[in-house]
């Protein structure tokens, strides 16, 4: 008679119990590494200077009580205005482009992509989710992207050198 076997067969162990399948130590090829890490070194730059922006004009909104206009009409003389602060409470200009609000909306979207970006290259390197929250928390800090970007890259760069063969997929 025969004995009836499973569909799969198991995997041979190597003793230790577990399994001979490695889990892969990347999540994607060094091509793929390489363009994420270049996406979020683009994206904290720009999202590191538009926060900086931001940190600007908050100052001079709270501080000095002053939005940042470009174009449009002054309120008290009636002449045209170019571009410059002016009075956010009565307000100074009448018209043109409150620069103030744009820097909020332009960061605000840049900081979506940035993390986007975030995860993109923390999904492919493996690596544990305190490092996705330290890499969202240098779009809310100021300066912290800069740094964060460079620590991060030399350590993408480190573990490439270091495993050659790990991100080879096909």
């Amino acid at each position: 008679m025969i004995e009836p076997q499973p569909a799969i067969q198991p995997q041979s162990t190597n003793g230790t119990g577990s399994t001979g399948k490695k889990r892969r130590r990347f999540g994607g090829t060094e091509a793929q590494i390489r363009s994420a890490l270049k996406f979020y070194k683009v994206l904290a730059y720009l999202t590191g200077s538009m926060l900086l922006l931001l940190c600007a004009e908050l100052i001079a909104r709270y501080g000095f009580g002053q939005y940042l206009f470009a174009g449009g009409t002054d309120a008290v003389t009636g002449q045209p205005s170019g571009l410059g602060f002016a009075d956010a409470e009565p307000p100074g200009v009448i018209g043109g482009v409150n620069l103030s609000i744009t820097v909020l909306i332009v960061h605000g979207w840049m900081y979506v992509v940035y993390l986007i970006s975030n995860f993109r290259l923390w999904s492919l390197m493996r690596w544990p989710f305190t490092k996705l929250v330290v890499m969202a928390l240098g779009g809310v800090v100021p300066f912290l992207s800069f740094f964060v970007e460079k620590k991060f890259h030399a350590e993408v760069e480190a573990e490439l050198a270091a495993n050659p063969q790990a991100p080879q997929r096909y």
